[in-house]
C-alpha cells in the first residue's frame, strides 16, 4: 500500500530521473565529438558551463532521451497488459523500441495506429539525434533478439545503458528482477556481455536509489549481483575504478577521461557513475560528466540519471529545466508512470477500467 507521502516522494524521484537524464543528455548534445581540448578553445578551460545550440537549439535532447522515454512507456504498457493475462515486459518494451524506431525513419506519426497510444504521435520526436548504429540495425527487423539469440553479439555500444534507467524505477520488483528484465531488453540491440550486463548494473543502481539507498552501497549491491554473470568482469572492474577514482582527489575532466571516453557500456557507466558519486550538487555533477573528450551526451545523462533519482525533481537547476526540449512530454510521462506504478488497480482493474487510460497505453 502506498500511502500519499511515499507516493509524492516517489513522483518527485521519478520526474528527477527522467528530466535530469535528459538534461544532462542536452547539455552534452553539442560538445559530443570534441576533443576536451576543442571544448575548452571553444567554451574556456571550465568547458561548458550551459546548455550550447545542438541541432538547431540549445537544450535540444538526442536518441538517449527518446530511447529512455520509450522504454518508460513500454514498461507501463506492460502493467496495463498484465490484466489480460499476457505478462512478458520484454515483448512490450520491444514494441515501445519499435515505435521509437519508427520515429527514424518516418516523417511523423501515423494517426490511423491507435494502438500505438499517445507518445508515438508526440511530432517532436520524430528526429535524428545521432541514433545508435546498434540500436537501430538491431531493431530494423521484427525479430526480438534474446540472451540466447541477441541481436548484434559483438556490440557492448553505450546504447543500452543510457535507455535502461526507467526499469530501475520498478521499485516493487526485486532487484534481481529489475537486473534480469534490464539485461534481456538490452540485448535486443546489443547483443555482447559488457553491453547487457552494463545495462542490467545501471538499472539495479537506480533501483537501490528510487529505494532510498545511498549511491555507493546500490553500486555495492550491483557488484554482487554481477559477480554471478557469466562475462561480468569487465563491468565489474569499470564500477570499481568509479569507486577507486573517488578517492584519489580532486575531481577533474582529466580523472574523468582516466576511466575512458563512454563510447562502450562499462565507460560510460562508470563515467556517470563516477560524475555522480563526487559531485557536491546536481549542477557540478552533470557538467563534471559532460567535460570531456567523448560521449558526452550519454554520459550526462547517466549521471543525470542518478542524480535526479537521488535528489528528486527540485533539486534539478530551474534555468536548465526551463529550456529543456520536451520538458512536457517528460514531465506527462513520468507522472503516467509514477500512477501506474502507484495507482495501477485503480485505473485498470477489471469492470473499472478508465478508457481514457487505455487509449493512451493501450493493451494491444
Amino acid at each position: 500500500m502506498w500511502g500519499r507521502t511515499e507516493q509524492q516522494d516517489f513522483r518527485s524521484r521519478v520526474r528527477g530521473c527522467l528530466l535530469g537524464g535528459a538534461i544532462g543528455d542536452a547539455l552534452g548534445a553539442g560538445i559530443e565529438f570534441d576533443s576536451l581540448s576543442t571544448i575548452r578553445e571553444a567554451h574556456g578551460q571550465a568547458g561548458v558551463t550551459d546548455y550550447v545550440p545542438a541541432y538547431g537549439r540549445r537544450g535540444a535532447i538526442t536518441d538517449d532521451t527518446q530511447m529512455t522515454l520509450f522504454t518508460t512507456d513500454g514498461l507501463i504498457r506492460a502493467h496495463v497488459r498484465r490484466d489480460t493475462g499476457a505478462w512478458h515486459p520484454p515483448t512490450d518494451v520491444h514494441a515501445a523500441y519499435q515505435r521509437w524506431a519508427a520515429t527514424q525513419r518516418d516523417w511523423g506519426p501515423d494517426e490511423r495506429k491507435e494502438e500505438d497510444g499517445w507518445l508515438a504521435r508526440e511530432e517532436w520526436l520524430y528526429a535524428q539525434r545521432s541514433p545508435g548504429k546498434a540500436c537501430l540495425s538491431g531493431l530494423s527487423d521484427e525479430r526480438m533478439g534474446t540472451l540466447e539469440t541477441p541481436k548484434n553479439p559483438e556490440s557492448k555500444g553505450c546504447g543500452t545503458v543510457m535507455r535502461s534507467a526507467p526499469f530501475g524505477l520498478l521499485v516493487g520488483w526485486e532487484p534481481q528482477l529489475v537486473f534480469q528484465l534490464s539485461v534481456e531488453c538490452a540485448a535486443q540491440t546489443h547483443g555482447h556481455p559488457t553491453g547487457y550486463l552494463a545495462a542490467g548494473a545501471f538499472s539495479a543502481i537506480v533501483h537501490a536509489l528510487a529505494r532510498k539507498d545511498s549511491l555507493d552501497h546500490a553500486v555495492q549491491k550491483a557488484l554482487a549481483m554481477l559477480a554471478t554473470r557469466p562475462g561480468h568482469d569487465e563491468t565489474t572492474n569499470a564500477l570499481k575504478r568509479a569507486l577507486g577514482a573517488m578517492r584519489q582527489g580532486m575531481p577533474s575532466a582529466e580523472r574523468v577521461e582516466a576511466l575512458g571516453e563512454g563510447w562502450t557500456a562499462e565507460e560510460a557507466l562508470s563515467i556517470g557513475v563516477y560524475c555522480a558519486l563526487v559531485a557536491e550538487d546536481v549542477r557540478h555533477g552533470l557538467l563534471l560528466a559532460v567535460n570531456h573528450g567523448g560521449d558526452s551526451d550519454s554520459t550526462g545523462s547517466i549521471c543525470g540519471n542518478l542524480l535526479g533519482t537521488i535528489h528528486g525533481e527540485t533539486a534539478l537547476p530551474p534555468a536548465w529545466v526551463a529550456e529543456l526540449e520536451g520538458r512536457s512530454t517528460v514531465l506527462e510521462l513520468a507522472d503516467d508512470f509514477a500512477m501506474e506504478m502507484t495507482q495501477g488497480p485503480a485505473l485498470h482493474a477489471p469492470g473499472a477500467a478508465s478508457q481514457a487510460w487505455l487509449t493512451r497505453y493501450p493493451r494491444v
